[in-house]
């Protein structure tokens, strides 16, 4: 038996990191798909400033989800891979301070286009 008794055995660590993989790719190709009908729809809007608009606040929006969902597989991979409850709560600090900082300027720039936008709609 382990001197540590928060130690996360290995097999249950093997689990969980075949299960994020598996995970990763179904959201994946989840977002593949998503990404694909977006695009369809936004081809047939009509060419024009507000509609540029929106597409520039739609594929800011995409990229920004498809980075903070591989933020979390990371996460989730380094939680898989945690050895001991120390090392959950440190990869869980470091994620939860990075993403706070990601989402402050994502926030920033989603406003910013979309103010983009609203004043194309406002030229009408």
């Amino acid at each position: 038996m382990s001197q540590n008794p928060f130690e996360i055995p290995q097999q249950m660590r093997d689990l969980a990191e075949k299960n994020v993989d598996q995970a990763r790719l179904a959201y994946g190709q989840f977002m593949d798909a998503m990404t694909q009908a977006m695009s369809f729809w936004t081809k047939s809007l009509p060419a024009n400033d507000v509609s540029t608009g929106f597409r520039a606040v739609q594929d800011r929006a995409t990229k920004f989800a498809k980075q903070n969902a591989e933020a979390a597989f990371g996460l989730a991979s380094d939680l898989a891979s945690a050895k001991d409850i120390q090392e959950v709560l440190a990869h869980q600090s470091r994620f939860a301070q990075a993403q706070m900082q990601a989402y402050a300027l994502q926030a920033q720039e989603l406003g910013r286009l979309v103010g983009e936008a609203m004043q194309g709609l406002q030229k009408k």
